[in-house]
């Protein structure tokens, strides 16, 4: 199946990069094919996110949105902005004089990045993007001079054994003159381009955070449409100068949800921290559990986010294609939004590349339903470039140290962003280096002391496995697994490395339940054990398993969390 543009994930990004491409080719006149794949069941049923959306590029892409027969899903314009910093039994207001600008959110929106997917699938498709849900892209194919020339996806119906099913078909080849990922953060295609192509070379390795996010509906006479708290502090930072970085927000969306999430910076070093848990005793804090009062959690889920920063983005292209979104990581974690840098991105590839795709007749898929194999594989290098010179690429920089400066403390970390928001904007002449990955962050059990979580209520806390129910999770279950053991580490997994120097950290970080150590009823001894069928696609594991030894790769199409409202 050819196209001129095939595009790798339907996320902010991805569509974004899909709409524009087919708004310029009606501005021109040339047609070209766009095709859109997207690993979820449909459109927003992987997508997760806070979500406070600044609408600045939405603008950009359709400038006349408001007046539109059917505007996007912006029915929560924010109303108040609270920002606390929590002890465990109170909290101290910091006023907004004293927070960075990009903490503001002045004409921002409370939303859920899912629906608005879906109404840029909406808009994609009636521009006449083709967009195939339910197919997962599990392996590049290159062409003989090395350049990307599209994607397979992975074969359905092959049994745990690897044998052929009676349900078996073999899996696609989608052949593209200019492939666009836009897979999230730590995407399993992107991160075999970035270590086929050196993207990574001269820059910082990339750091995460994990979200694990709620929403609840809650009685009306509660709701306060357009509030928007955030704290720092209880239960992560236990003193103004505690080094694990991470968060929580509460938003309150019309008519009468609440969305509530809480991010661990991925290079926290305690192998004891359960993110899950600290997220669940976080809501019985006062200034949290009085807005859930009465209310009902109806759903939950998790995803990593990249938090690196500009020191951390890759080089953006190589023959035949470009990472966009979060596959290249343009998060701004001060701000704690990325879905308007990701629309941005995949607008500025889009303009990069049509001008490439549609200069020469004889090439354009869209007029001749093929690829002609005389035309030389491209890197659009325009798209580094226009990228380099956006908005995004200032804004990010402005805030380059604010991140790392966290790892000194709250309050530390706190006075170096407004400084360098309202002073420094970036021109600072020092770097604050990270250089090792998140992995790599985790100290040994024996400099710590076990965590003593409080057990869930059932009524504002919940255990994981029945939260795990609200995530709408199913996988197939007799398939090959999708979490793999890399070949090069088997060898930490018979020696029982993760658990015996750091008390398998796995079994807590990972929100879902996926890794568990069970006792063997002959020797007493523990083995690892990967449930596969509970993952929620959050790729945690990737990052912070100890010497990364698991492998993310796509199961079948369709299968992970389907979300309707995060």
């Amino acid at each position: 199946m050819p196209y001129d543009c095939l595009i790798v994930g339907g996320g902010p990004a991805g569509l974004a990069a899909a709409i524009r491409m087919k708004q310029l080719a009606i501005e021109n006149d040339k047609d070209v094919s766009v095709c859109v794949l997207e690993k979820g069941s449909e459109i927003g049923a992987h997508i997760l996110s806070g979500n406070v959306f600044e609408p600045r590029a939405l603008e950009e892409l359709f400038p006349d949105y408001k007046n539109m027969d059917v505007p996007p899903p912006l029915d929560t314009e924010v109303k108040e902005d609270v920002f606390l910093y929590l002890t465990e039994t109170g909290s101290v207001g910091i006023p907004n004089v004293l927070l960075p600008s990009e903490l503001h959110n002045d004409g921002n929106y409370i939303i859920s990045l899912g629906q608005l997917c879906r109404w840029l699938g909406t808009q994609a498709e009636e521009l006449g993007v083709e967009i195939f849900p339910g197919f997962a892209a599990s392996e590049v194919i290159y062409g003989e001079d090395g350049s990307v020339k599209g994607i397979a996806t992975r074969d359905v119906g092959i049994s745990k054994e690897g044998e052929a099913k009676g349900t078996f078909e073999r899996g696609m080849e989608l052949h593209a003159r200019q492939t666009l990922f836009a897979e999230g953060a730590r995407g399993s295609c992107s991160e075999e381009l970035m270590e086929k192509f050196n993207l990574r070379d001269g820059v910082q390795p990339q750091t995460f955070g994990l979200g694990v996010k709620e929403v609840w509906e809650i009685p009306e006479e509660n709701a306060k449409p357009g509030f928007v708290q955030h704290t720092l502090g209880w239960p992560l930072q236990h003193g103004l100068f505690d080094q694990t970085f991470g968060g929580s927000f509460l938003y309150h969306m019309a008519p009468n949800q609440i969305l509530i999430g809480f991010v661990v910076g991925l290079d926290y070093e305690n192998p004891y921290l359960n993110p899950y848990r600290e997220f669940q005793r976080w809501k019985h804090h006062p200034d949290v559990k009085k807005h859930l009062e009465g209310g009902e959690c109806i759903s939950y889920g998790a995803r990593v986010l990249n938090e690196g920063g500009y020191h951390a983005i890759p080089k953006l292209t190589f023959p035949g294609g470009a990472l966009i979104g979060c596959s290249a990581g343009f998060l701004n974690s001060v701000k704690i939004k990325g879905s308007h840098t990701a629309l941005k991105s995949g607008m500025v590839a889009a303009e990069a590349l049509y001008p490439v795709l549609s200069s020469n007749d004889a090439y354009i898929v869209a007029e001749s339903y093929e690829i002609n194999a005389e035309e030389k594989s491209a890197e659009v290098v325009e798209y580094q470039k226009n990228m380099e010179e956006s908005w995004v690429y200032d804004e990010l920089k402005s805030v380059r140290n604010c991140h790392a400066a966290f790892h000194w403390g709250f309050l530390p970390g706190l006075a170096y962003s407004g400084l360098a928001a309202h002073i420094l904007r970036g021109n600072e002449p020092w770097t604050l280096t990270n250089d090792s990955p998140d992995s790599a962050k985790t100290k040994p059990k024996d400099e710590f002391e076990p965590i003593e979580y409080p057990k869930p209520d059932g009524v504002f806390s919940f255990d994981l496995l029945t939260n795990l129910t609200r995530s709408g999770t199913a996988h197939e279950h007799d398939q090959p697994a999708h979490l793999r053991i890399k070949d090069d580490c088997k060898s930490i997994i018979d020696q029982n490395v993760s658990l015996d120097n750091f008390d398998g950290p796995e079994q807590r970080f990972c929100p879902a339940g996926v890794y568990e150590y069970v006792e063997e009823e002959e020797t007493g001894s523990k083995k690892l054990q990967i449930n596969a069928q509970n993952c929620v696609h959050c790729k945690c594991c990737s990052i912070k398993m100890p010497h990364e030894y698991i492998r993310w790769t796509v199961p079948e199409g369709g299968g992970g969390p389907n979300y309707a409202v995060m």
